[in-house]
């Protein structure tokens, strides 16, 4: 079974790390104490063969037993009962001045012989004289340049084996207390790491659809986890301003379709209550399809701007004449432009052909215009022109209307949203076309900008890629 607690898993693989980590230094420490300890006891079996040799030299009497125990303890720290100590003539056979033992004659390999006649030492280890393994030395003596004879001095290794499994026995009492304290170290360091994480869920679960402006609570140390509350805030923060702006557009949508549905039903009733002349239901039938007019473009509006803001705008994309379809707009709008007593000026229009959904940007521009047209008094005027600037084709819409507060240039985009100069001018108007403008123009990969001032006219520009 998988464990799915992130402290259990700290705990673990904590534990785990440090009981691997023990027993790489275990086995290394091992190692050094087995090098350190063979290497004393090879320099004291080498201490202990010059200083015997210095004693037996120039001198055809053997050594005495006191001699050999002296030297010995002063370089084992201990002098053995019987010592391994033998002396041999250059060719390997027993010298008349070896001591007296009671052991049997150490061996005499040949690559001990071949080093001693070229007057270098030889260290080894032998097996089968006793239980343990014997570490042995031959040196040789020399005297006037020659080899005079040599000397062996070996001592049992049964201390070296001993400390090393009392250090083993050492080891193997620690790991599993080591093992615990790590697993008790880990877990106390994975709850205090943790805390946070606890604290930061339990206050998650508080926060709903209605209370997304609480905040998670933040330590101030600027580590990892203040990090992530500090992201979570900001992603609380951003659906509560996703939540209000839903909200209000439902609350939006609710009200402008329930003006024209309300006026629908209204003259269907009043139709309905007596009889009528073919006139009268001429003109009901016609205010009831002018109403359902307004609902179609309402809810063409709606799809439109939903559909942008999901990402599945649906874009019929060929090459569009820009040029072409802005001079159409112009006559189109024409009539209207007469009607209002609005001046409309084809300014500067650089031929530019572009990739992009004709009927889209048509629609675009329409909006554009007619808001123009909507917001600018009898005698003013509304220009267009279209150039190219880089990889831009910009197409400037200015007028001489209302103008814009700098203050809610941002927020003429969202929809349902109208300025303040043009709910008192008194204009009709839902508040999606610069909308739909913005999502048109994004989803072809566009901007628009706009820059304008209460009062003296405003001016969009559309920037669409070529």
């Amino acid at each position: 079974m998988p464990v799915r607690s992130i402290r259990a898993r700290l705990t673990f693989w904590y534990a785990l790390t440090f009981t691997a980590a023990l027993l790489v230094l275990g086995a290394a420490a091992y190692g050094l104490l087995s090098y350190s300890l063979s290497r004393q006891i090879d320099a004291s079996l080498n201490g202990v063969a010059q200083a015997l040799t210095e004693k037996s030299r120039g001198g055809a009497a053997g050594l005495v037993p006191s001699e050999v125990d002296e030297v010995f303890r002063r370089f084992f720290g201990f002098s053995p009962w019987d010592p391994y100590l033998q002396f041999l003539d250059p060719s390997g056979r027993r010298d008349p001045r070896e001591p007296p033992a009671r052991r049997p004659r150490l061996p005499l390999s040949s690559r001990a012989l071949e080093n001693a006649s070229m007057g270098l030492p030889t260290y080894e280890t032998i097996e089968g004289l006793e239980s343990c393994p014997i570490r042995l030395l031959t040196l040789p003596r020399t005297e006037g340049g020659r080899v005079a004879g040599l000397i062996q001095v070996g001592t049992s290794l049964q201390g070296l084996r001993e400390t090393r499994f009392r250090f083993m026995l050492i080891m193997a009492g620690l790991l599993p207390l080591g093992l615990l304290l790590a697993a008790g170290g880990g877990r106390l360091l994975a709850r205090r790491a943790l805390s946070p994480v606890d604290r930061m869920t339990e206050a998650a679960r508080h926060i709903s659809a209605e209370h997304l402006t609480e905040q998670l609570e933040q330590t101030g140390t600027g580590d990892e986890l203040d990090r992530l509350a500090a992201t979570l805030n900001d992603m609380l923060k951003r659906l509560d301003a996703s939540f209000r702006q839903i909200r209000q557009f439902s609350a939006d949508a609710s009200h402008e379709l329930q003006t024209p549905l309300t006026i629908l039903k209204g003259e269907v009733e009043v139709a309905l209550r007596a009889p009528r002349s073919a006139e009268e239901y001429v003109a009901t039938l016609e205010s009831a399809l002018e109403e359902i007019d307004r609902i179609a473009r309402l809810v063409d509006g709606l799809l439109t701007v939903s559909r942008a803001q999901a990402g599945v705008l649906r874009m019929d994309t060929r090459p569009v004449d820009l040029a072409r379809l802005l001079e159409g707009e112009l006559q189109r709008l024409g009539v209207l432009a007469h009607g209002r007593s609005v001046e409309l000026v084809s300014g500067f229009i650089e031929p530019l052909t572009i990739p992009g959904d004709a009927a889209r940007l048509q629609q675009l521009f329409a909006n554009l215009l007619e808001n123009g047209l909507k917001y600018t008094p009898a005698g003013g005027t509304v220009t267009l022109s279209l150039a190219r600037n880089g990889n831009w084709a910009v197409t400037e819409i200015s007028d001489t209307g209302i103008g814009i507060d700098p203050r809610e240039r941002e927020k003429i985009f969202q929809p349902f949203y109208r300025t303040t100069q043009a709910r008192n001018l008194g204009e009709k108007g839902v508040g999606l076309g610069l909308s739909i403008v913005q999502s048109i123009a994004q989803a072809h990969g566009g901007k628009v900008e706009v820059l304008g001032h209460p009062g003296r006219g405003s001016t969009f520009k559309v920037f669409l890629p070529v």
